[in-house]
């Protein structure tokens, strides 16, 4: 990607296909919003593409690879199916996320300290086309080490639970996440990791989490669609571009 040591954003544009399959429509496209996002400063896309299609569906990645100038970061989980797509398209970059069909969105990170022979095995192929694999975790220093061990080139820090305390109000554990974001920014960096981050991410949440100076992209998706709403997506996005520099001052 482009401006090295700037924080860079991705743009998750999921949640367009979702309004697009509500209906069952053409319209709206995610290819479109991709684009859209791209004009206005995104430094990437993300997109998820799911065992059971709720959103993205297969020709959306195919869209998407044929359209975008900036790179796409290909959410995945660890299967045989998405294994095969990522390899046949070579992405930019893989996420590799955990998945359960019965989830409305991820729950958790990767147990990759569990499952560190298998993933190893699994994403040694997606490196050797080029791919640059990330690994969705928590903070904790196992799955951090387990994830640099193995040979991952990024991780991505799960925000969800900040961000979730910060709505319900739950300061203290709030701030204890936070510190716990942190120490594994800083543990991921000391290990050669690049250190991504994401998952839930609002205007008011991402400052603490941009001022951290060993991350260097954030991935937000679902508040950006649903602001944009009000806003447009070029504003939305905008404005999140805006608090991030801000916070990186």
């Amino acid at each position: 990607m482009s401006n090295e040591g700037k924080l860079r954003l991705g743009v998750n544009i999921d949640h367009v296909a979702t309004l697009r399959n509500a209906r069952g429509s053409p319209y709206p496209d995610p290819v479109r919003a991709a684009k859209l996002a791209e004009e206005a400063g995104a430094d990437g896309i993300t997109a998820h593409l799911r065992e059971d299609r709720r959103h993205i569906v297969d020709a959306d990645i195919e869209g998407l690879m044929e359209a975008l100038e900036v790179p796409l970061n290909f959410e995945m989980a660890a299967t045989p199916e998405m294994q095969a797509i990522a390899l046949r398209h070579k992405p930019h970059a893989v996420c590799i996320v955990p998945e359960k069909r019965e989830e409305r969105t991820t729950e958790g990170g990767l147990d990759v300290a569990g499952d560190d022979n298998r993933l190893a095995d699994f994403i040694a192929p997606l490196r050797d086309v080029g791919c640059r694999v990330s690994l969705f975790v928590g903070h904790e220093a196992r799955q951090i080490e387990a994830s640099a061990r193995i040979g991952a080139a990024v991780v991505e820090l799960h925000t969800g639970a900040y961000c979730d305390y910060h709505y319900e109000g739950e300061f203290d554990k709030r701030d204890k996440e936070l510190e716990g974001l942190r120490a594994g920014a800083a543990l991921a960096h000391s290990l050669g990791l690049e250190v991504h981050a994401g998952h839930g991410l609002t205007y008011e949440t991402v400052k603490p989490i941009a001022a951290m100076p060993e991350v260097m992209e954030l991935n937000i998706g679902h508040f950006l669609m649903g602001e944009s709403i009000f806003r447009g997506l070029g504003p939305a996005i905008a404005e999140m571009r805006r608090l991030m520099d801000e916070a990186r001052e």
